[in-house]
C-alpha cells in the first residue's frame, strides 16, 4: 500500500509540491460561517505557533524536517515521509510489523518527547496521526514527530490552545497543557504501537460520527475511574501504565525506564 500524498486535516491541507517536499497550508474557512473570524484567527495562530516552534526545535532525527515558509501559497514546507502517518501505517500493516520495529518505534516516540520538552515545548496533541513513518534507509523505518500547531512554549509565549483527543488525554487533569499532558498521551501511543489499536477501541477507522462520539465517552469514563486496558505481556507494559498513572515526572524518566526494558528484552 502507498501512503496518500494529498489529504486534508481539520485545519490544514497537504500536497506534494515536488518529490520529498510537502506543503502544509491553511484550509479556507467558509466566509458565510458565523464562526468565520474565530476559526480564521485560530488557524492563523496555529500556523504561526507551528512555524516558530519548528524554528526553535531545529533539525533532529525524530522531528519532521522544516524546510521553510512559502509565501506564494502561504504555508509550511516540510520533508515528506515515505510511509505516511503512524496511524495509517498501523491500520494497513499491523499484522506484519516485527516486534523489534515496534520496540524501536516506542523508544523513538519517547525520545522525540524528551527532546521537545528539553527545548521548552509541550506538544499538547499527541496521537498516532501526529507521528510520521519514514524509510531513513531502505531497511529502516523510523518515526518523525509532526504537527506543532496546537503546541505551547512558555519561553516564546506561544499557545496553540489544543489538548489531546479522548484516549490520549487524562480526564482527571486540569484543562491546561503541561509536560504531564504529553506523558499521559505517550502511554496511549505506546499501547497503540504494540496492539495496533487505541485504548478500548477496535482496530480500524470510525465508521460514523456516532461511533466516534460513543468511543470518546466510553474511554473518558473509564480513564476518569482509573480503569486502563490490560498491559500484561506487552513490551514495556508497566511503563505504559506508569505514563497513565502519573508515575513519571519527566519524559527523560520514561526514556530511561524504556531503555532498561529494551536492554533486558535484547538480552533474553
Amino acid at each position: 500500500m502507498v501512503a496518500p500524498k494529498f489529504f486534508q486535516g481539520s485545519t490544514s491541507r497537504f500536497c506534494q509540491i515536488e518529490p520529498g517536499v510537502i506543503l502544509k497550508y491553511p484550509v479556507e474557512v467558509w466566509k458565510e460561517s458565523c464562526a468565520y473570524r474565530k476559526l480564521t484567527d485560530e488557524i492563523t495562530n496555529n500556523f504561526s505557533v507551528e512555524r516558530q516552534i519548528l524554528d526553535l526545535l531545529g533539525e533532529h532525527p525524530r522531528i519532521v524536517k522544516y524546510l521553510g515558509w512559502q509565501d506564494t501559497v502561504r504555508g509550511l514546507l516540510l520533508a515528506e515521509a515515505s510511509h505516511g502517518s503512524l496511524q495509517w501505517y498501523l491500520e494497513e500493516n499491523h499484522d506484519t510489523i516485527p516486534t523489534p520495529v515496534r520496540g524501536k518505534w516506542c523508544r523513538q516516540v519517547v525520545e522525540s518527547i524528551a527532546y521537545i520538552h528539553g527545548r521548552g515545548v509541550i506538544h499538547s496533541d499527541l496521537r498516532p496521526d501526529n507521528f510520521l513513518v519514514h524509510a531513513t534507509t531502505p531497511k529502516s523505518l523510523d518515526l518523525w514527530l509532526c504537527d506543532f500547531g496546537g503546541s505551547t512554549c512558555e519561553k516564546l509565549g506561544l499557545d496553540g490552545k489544543h489538548l489531546p483527543d479522548p484516549g490520549f488525554f487524562d480526564p482527571n487533569s486540569e484543562w491546561v497543557s503541561t509536560p504531564a499532558t504529553d506523558i499521559f498521551s505517550v502511554g496511549s501511543i505506546l499501547y497503540t504501537i504494540l496492539t495496533g489499536h487505541w485504548p478500548y477501541r477496535a482496530p480500524g477507522p470510525f465508521k460514523t460520527v456516532e461511533e466516534m462520539e460513543s468511543y470518546d465517552q466510553q474511554v473518558e469514563d473509564l480513564f476518569r475511574q482509573g480503569t486502563f486496558p490490560d498491559v500484561e505481556g506487552l513490551l514495556g507494559g508497566k511503563i505504559i501504565l506508569g505514563c497513565w498513572t502519573s508515575k513519571y515526572t519527566s519524559a527523560d524518566n520514561v526514556l530511561r525506564a524504556l531503555d532498561l526494558e529494551l536492554m533486558k528484552t535484547n538480552e533474553c
